[in-house]
């Protein structure tokens, strides 16, 4: 019984997926559940299971872009699994290999027997060589010589005119015969053109289709620069207190909570803090409406296999420093894994993106639309800053919010990054309620 797989919904408002990759080949023996392909949407990228065990056919190729409900393979189920395959394979090559061996011998029984004859005729033949053709074999030109190598091959002597150009020879098109490149064509080729004199050495190119998942934010990047209006604002944060607290709390921490005291539960909770006040920060506009959201949906921005994605911590305003640890590594495990769901990535009303894992001094995030705002942390570094009146070496985290500012205001922007300051400069007060092992919870 042949089995047909269907492209199943990866979630709501998804029409169509892209073949990413196939994970096996077609003739392959399959066990249920297995994955068996890659699939792009324009939200995420996801597993294909097998739904039945048996051999497969593959009816879509690898770039294909299919319909949900699509038939992209058959499963015949009633083909029974291989068990020794390998001994099969390895007979059949043994008993090649000892056809091959004995088609040799009697080859080469039969080129000794004639070898004689062969030498014999051909000398014949040498001697029988006239004038003519020998005269015609030196008048060859050097066009012909040029032509005797392999079609789109350049001769010695073009090709030794096309390194001195620096041009690779498979950008030029050769005009003799079978497409051989000849020295007139090495000549006449011009070199791409380029900013100042390009020095030796090849130029190549490669091109590469985008998937689907890359299209779409490339789509949802130029449309956040398009349709709102993006601000960024900045300030500059003193990290010594979460360096001591963390110095002094993460061993414990990570002993009682299987989880590091990391930065990210401190930016989330200093986030939730500063959205309570400023409000319209953790709004969006929809039409001729602004919707305002009494819950705090808080994206993290996460570099994945297929490119950037960005699941969604929900209720973060009921999370306290252990559960957003914990939620940030499920998250950002399941995303490196290719195993996120299109829901968890689904909605968000706030986004924290960090670029200072990547060593990101200084950025202008670009907003996760609908959304209204986004926080970009950056890598820490030692710097001379004043601290009353006199100047001393601190961790110093340089912090961006871009916003909306169709619906958020300067003042509004300004204050919400200078609460998000206060919280981080000051936790133990202002995020621990003065009291760090419960908030902890060690």
């Amino acid at each position: 019984m042949a089995l047909e797989m269907k492209v199943p919904s990866p979630g709501e408002s998804i029409s169509e997926v892209e073949i990413a990759e196939w994970l096996v080949k077609d003739g392959d023996y399959v066990e249920k559940d297995q994955a068996v392909a890659e699939v792009d949407s324009d939200k995420a990228t996801l597993e294909l299971p097998a739904e039945a065990s048996g051999i497969i056919t593959l009816k879509a190729e690898e770039g294909d872009v299919v319909q949900v409900g699509e038939v992209v393979c058959l499963i015949d189920t009633d083909a029974e699994k291989p068990s020794d395959g390998d001994d099969k394979k390895e007979e059949s090559k043994s008993k090649e290999s000892s056809e091959d061996k004995k088609s040799e011998d009697k080859k080469e029984k039969e080129d000794k027997s004639s070898s004689k004859d062969q030498d014999k005729s051909s000398k014949d033949k040498d001697d029988k060589s006239s004038s003519k053709e020998k005269e015609e074999k030196d008048k060859k030109s050097s066009s012909d010589a040029d032509q005797s190598y392999a079609s789109g091959s350049p001769s010695p002597a073009a090709k030794k005119t096309l390194d001195e150009k620096g041009i690779d020879p498979k950008d030029v098109k050769g005009t003799g015969r079978d497409g051989r490149i000849t020295k007139e064509d090495a000549v006449n080729a011009e070199a791409k053109p380029s900013m100042g004199s390009p020095g030796p050495g090849k130029r190549s190119e490669s091109r590469s289709k985008m998937s689907m998942l890359r299209r779409k934010v490339a789509e949802r990047l130029v449309s956040a620069k398009n349709e709102t209006a993006m601000l960024t604002t900045f300030n500059e944060v003193n990290m010594q207190p979460i360096f001591d607290l963390r110095s002094q709390y993460k061993e414990k921490f990570k002993e009682t909570h299987g989880v590091s005291l990391g930065f990210m539960s401190f930016f989330t909770l200093a986030v939730v803090r500063a959205l309570d006040k400023f409000p319209a920060v953790n709004s969006m506009v929809d039409g001729k409406e602004m919707i305002t959201y009494d819950y705090k949906d808080i994206s993290i921005a996460v570099s994945g296999p297929k490119g950037l994605m960005v699941p969604v911590m929900r209720n973060a305003e009921n999370l306290g420093f252990r559960g957003v640890e914990q939620e940030v590594k499920r998250l950002a495990t399941r995303a490196r894994d290719g195993k996120i769901t299109v829901d968890e990535m689904t909605g968000g009303t706030f986004t924290i993106s960090n670029g200072g894992v990547f060593g990101s001094m200084l950025s202008t995030p670009i907003i996760n639309p609908p959304q209204s705002g986004i926080l970009g942390m950056h890598n820490i570094v030692e710097r001379p800053v004043a601290i009353d009146g006199k100047v001393e070496i601190r961790p110093i985290m340089y912090v961006a919010l871009s916003y909306d500012h169709r619906i958020i205001d300067g003042k509004e922007s300004v204050g919400f990054l200078v609460a998000v300051k206060e919280a981080l400069e000051d936790p133990k007060e202002l995020l621990m309620n003065g009291d760090v092992e419960k908030a902890l919870e060690l």
